[in-house]
C-alpha cells in the first residue's frame, strides 16, 4: 500500500520499491480496498527483500511498515540509508467477518496513506 501511495504522488525522481521479508501473494482484501481509492495494485507482484540486497541496490530511504514484533526480522540494507520504521497492523492476520476485515483493512490503508502524505510533505 505504501509503495502504491508513494507512486501515486508522482514525485519527480522518486523511485519506489516494495518488498517483504518473505515473498507471498497479494492479499485480495488489500487489492479491494486500494481499488476503492482508485489505485489498482492487482497486477503487482510480491518481491522478497533479498532480491534487492542480492542485486546491491542502494536506497536513500528504507521504510518498514510491519508491526513492531516483525520489525526485529527486517534486514539491514548496505550503504548509506535513512531507515524509518512505521508500525502498522498486518492486514494478513485480520480476523472476523468479511465486513469486519474490510473495515480494519480500510483503517490500515487510511493510516498508511496519511503517514505517506505527511512524510512526503515534510521530507521531499
Amino acid at each position: 500500500m505504501a509503495e502504491a501511495f508513494l507512486n501515486r504522488l508522482n514525485i519527480n525522481g522518486l523511485q519506489v520499491e516494495s518488498a517483504g521479508i518473505e515473498p507471498g501473494k497479494l492479499n485480495p482484501l488489500i487489492v479491494r480496498v486500494m481499488a476503492e481509492e482508485g489505485v489498482d495494485i492487482s497486477r503487482n507482484r510480491t518481491k522478497p527483500v533479498k532480491e534487492f540486497i542480492d542485486k546491491g541496490i542502494k536506497f536513500d530511504y528504507v521504510i518498514t511498515v510491519c508491526d513492531d514484533a516483525s520489525a526485529e526480522k527486517c534486514p539491514v540494507f548496505p550503504g548509506e540509508t535513512v531507515r524509518l520504521h512505521w508500525p502498522f497492523d498486518d492486514p494478513s492476520i485480520l480476523r472476523g467477518s468479511e465486513e469486519e476485515k474490510l473495515i480494519e483493512a480500510r483503517r490500515i490503508r487510511d493510516e498508511i496513506k496519511r503517514k505517506i502524505i505527511l512524510w512526503a510533505e515534510e521530507t521531499l
